[in-house]
């Protein structure tokens, strides 16, 4: 997927989002994080945009923590998240492809810049969040498309969970497969777990452990632990495995 693409999607996913907030209330549990309710949604994911938007904004070449999440709520803290998902997706549109920027994790794109890294991320974060929102208003929430649905699988993968605080790890070598069903042939991938980070590389060569296997939109929200897999076969330990230390920090 090109840049513009994850621009589009970044955009709609924070409308979605929004929508889905207003209209379930910030009151409302959400289901798929339990330890919230709708309110705690909508400051954690507006406070994560205004942090992204510095880094491009300001072209911030080293990290800064996460700023702290307004005292707001009902439809102030609506308000402030329409707000933030605005100037976010403003910034990016306005960003030159040239801008210097810090990342945070080995985006696996060809030579990606901090403009695409930035733009996909927040694309993905908005979509998992969105999920959320939609499942404390109730009722069926929205698909995820399969290419894009791809994309994010990749990205946790070979992004998030290459980097030093992945927890997901085995006292002994074991190999964890992972395919989307109903994708090109290529998405597929081979995730190398051992006492070290994992390793995840594209396509299905060598003998796996265990394969979680879906179509692309229900396993990329399962990898992301927002419902269950669909399919295990093999050594299901390796699926506790993954819903018990996957979580991204």
């Amino acid at each position: 997927m090109e840049t513009a693409e994850f621009l589009e999607a970044l955009d709609r996913e924070g409308r979605a989002l929004a929508a889905a907030a207003e209209a379930a209330g910030t009151d409302a549990k959400v289901p798929t994080c339990p330890k919230w309710q709708v309110r705690d949604l909508l400051r954690h994911t507006g406070a994560v945009h205004r942090w992204a938007t510095a880094f491009v904004a300001e072209q911030l070449t080293s990290p800064r923590p996460l700023g702290e999440e307004p005292d707001l709520d009902g439809a102030e803290l609506l308000a402030w998240y329409r707000e933030s998902h605005r100037r976010l997706v403003d910034t990016l549109a306005a960003a030159s492809p040239e801008t210097s920027a810090w990342t945070f994790h080995p985006a696996p794109l060809p030579s990606p810049s901090p403009l695409a890294f930035w733009t996909r991320r927040q694309a993905h974060e908005t979509a998992v969040h969105r999920y959320d929102a939609e499942t404390a208003r109730g009722g069926s929430p929205s698909p995820v498309g399969t290419e894009f649905a791809v994309d994010g699988i990749d990205e946790l993968l070979r992004g998030f969970h290459a980097r030093p605080k992945s927890r997901v790890r085995t006292a002994e070598p074991r190999v964890l497969r992972v395919r989307a069903t109903d994708a090109d042939a290529d998405a597929v991938w081979t995730v190398r777990l051992s006492t070290e980070p994992p390793v995840t590389t594209r396509g299905d060569a060598g003998a796996a452990d265990a394969e979680l296997a879906g179509p692309a939109d229900q396993l990329y929200l399962a990898l992301w632990n927002r419902v269950p897999v669909p399919q295990v076969t093999g050594d299901a330990a390796l699926a506790t495995l993954w819903r018990e230390t996957s979580a991204v920090g």
